[in-house]
């Protein structure tokens, strides 16, 4: 019941902009950018921030946005991001975890780690279906979007110097799994958005973990120097 109320919280519309906004910032949020950014007065932003937080889909704290200390300072202001917490209901009551936690343990202890991303570039592939290799980044984020991996452009410096673009994702589909299992799961990952995407177009996937962050980031091939 508890996941059920929830998810609930975010029937009310503003309440669901605010949620969706802190979550794809990566960042603390403070009320006057929310607010800004949901088109809503700040008294309005921060007693929904405050359901949302209660309901746990969101974490508060505290902290001064000005950047400054000491005397002056001004008050620590209210920040919230995305709860880690995972949220989701079945009705009838399903499991899926457990068998993929079991299935995993079992696939690693045979040593199946091969068979499993074989398996994985094939789901991809069937995902693409006949369409062609992934054409570019912008393209590569409209479809790992609509798979749940919460992607975005972000800019890093290549060896040349040269600032490079890169897609990396705030979300795991597979992290409780991951968290457990990370080489088998994450090897398994990166097979299928190879698959997904293809490995003879202009991009690439290739392992990059970062804490808070999809193992997995996608590239332009040219950024391997080839």
């Amino acid at each position: 019941m508890e996941d059920i109320e929830a998810i609930a919280a975010l029937q009310d519309p503003v309440r669901r902009r605010l949620y969706e906004y802190v979550a794809a910032q990566g960042r603390e949020v403070g009320r006057n950018e929310a607010a800004e950014a949901a088109g809503v007065a700040r008294t309005l932003a921060a007693h929904h921030l405050d359901r949302l937080a209660e309901a746990g889909l969101l974490e508060s704290g505290s902290r001064r946005l000005t950047g400054r200390s000491g005397p002056g300072a001004g008050r620590p202001a209210k920040v919230y991001t995305r709860a880690r917490a995972e949220r989701s209901v079945s009705l009838p009551a399903r499991d899926y975890r457990t068998a993929a936690e079991l299935l995993a343990e079992a696939a690693e202890q045979a040593g199946l780690d091969a068979e499993l991303c074989a398996a994985a570039r094939r789901r991809g592939e069937a995902l693409r279906g006949s369409a062609a290799p992934c054409g570019g980044l912008e393209q590569a984020v409209e479809m790992l979007a609509a798979r749940g991996y919460e992607p975005h452009l972000e800019g890093v410096e290549g060896a040349t110097g040269a600032a490079a673009r890169v897609v990396r994702m705030r979300n795991c589909p597979f992290h409780a799994v991951a968290e457990r299992f990370p080489p088998l799961v994450c090897g398994m990952n990166l097979a299928l958005l190879e698959g997904l995407l293809g490995t003879d177009g202009p991009v690439r996937a290739r392992m990059d973990a970062r804490p808070g962050d999809c193992c997995v980031v996608v590239e332009n091939s040219k950024n391997n120097g080839d």
